[in-house]
C-alpha cells in the first residue's frame, strides 16, 4: 500500500501542480508524484477522482500539440521515406507499447487495472501488446500507403482512431466504472482524448521509427 503524505508534503505536492499521463484505459489524467514504500512513483491521493473536466482539459493540449506536430513529421518525413521504414516502424512499436504497458501495470495496477484484468496477465500484456501493437503498426503503415496526401497525416490520424477503438473497447470492460478513482469521467471523454492521445504517441513511434531508418542507412554507408 502506498505510504500516505504527511498533510506539509500534501500541500506541497497541491501546489506543484499536477502532471497529465496514462496509456490505455481511460488515458491522460492528472497526476500527483510522491515517495511510497516502493520508491519514487505516480500515486492517486486518497479520495482523489479523475473527472470529465480533467480528460476534456487534456484533448485539448494533446489536440494543441498535435496541431504542431503532425504537420513537423510531414514536412521532415518525405512519402518516399515513410515507403522504406517499415520495419522500424514495427519494431519501434513493438518496443515503444511493451514498454509502456510494463510501466502503466506497474505503476496502476492496484488502482486501475486489477479492476478489469485477471491476476495472471499482469505480466503477459506488456510483451502480448507490444506484438500486438507491432502488428497494428504494420496495418496502419500499408493503409497509410493508400491515404490521399501525406502517409505521415494519414499514419497519425488512423494512430487516433486506433486509440478510439481501444478506449472503447476498455469501456466496454468497465475500466470508466469498476475502478473507484475513474467512476468521476464520462466514457465519451475518455474515448475523445484517446484520439488526440494516441497520435501523439504513434507520431513519437514514427519519429523514432524513421531516426532509426537514417540511422542503418548512415552506419551502411560509413562501413562500405
Amino acid at each position: 500500500m502506498p505510504a500516505k503524505l504527511p498533510e506539509s508534503e500534501g500541500r506541497v505536492a497541491r501546489a506543484t501542480g499536477q502532471v497529465t499521463a496514462r496509456p490505455l484505459g481511460c488515458l491522460a489524467t492528472w497526476l500527483r508524484l510522491g515517495n511510497t514504500s516502493r520508491g519514487f512513483s505516480p500515486i492517486f491521493p486518497p479520495g482523489f477522482q479523475v473527472t470529465s473536466e480533467m480528460l476534456w482539459r487534456a484533448t485539448l493540449v494533446f489536440a494543441v500539440i498535435d496541431a504542431a506536430f503532425v504537420p513537423i513529421l510531414v514536412w521532415r518525413i518525405d512519402n518516399a521515406t515513410f515507403r522504406q521504414f517499415k520495419w522500424a516502424l514495427v519494431t519501434t512499436a513493438a518496443t515503444f507499447w511493451c514498454s509502456i504497458w510494463t510501466w502503466a501495470l506497474g505503476s496502476f495496477w492496484d488502482s486501475i487495472y486489477h479492476y478489469v484484468f485477471p491476476t495472471w496477465a499482469r505480466w503477459l500484456i506488456p510483451p502480448a501488446y507490444g506484438l500486438l501493437f507491432a502488428g497494428v503498426s504494420l496495418l496502419l503503415w500499408r493503409l497509410a500507403m493508400r491515404f490521399p496526401g501525406s502517409p505521415v497525416t494519414g499514419f497519425c490520424l488512423l494512430g487516433g482512431l486506433w486509440g478510439m477503438i481501444t478506449h472503447i473497447w476498455a469501456v466496454c470492460l468497465g475500466i470508466a466504472d469498476k475502478p473507484p478513482v475513474l467512476r468521476g469521467a464520462a466514457p465519451a471523454a475518455a474515448v475523445t482524448v484517446a484520439v488526440f492521445e494516441f497520435m501523439f504517441y504513434w507520431g513519437i513511434i514514427l519519429s523514432v521509427a524513421a531516426l532509426l531508418h537514417h540511422s542503418w542507412r548512415w552506419l551502411r554507408r560509413v562501413s562500405v
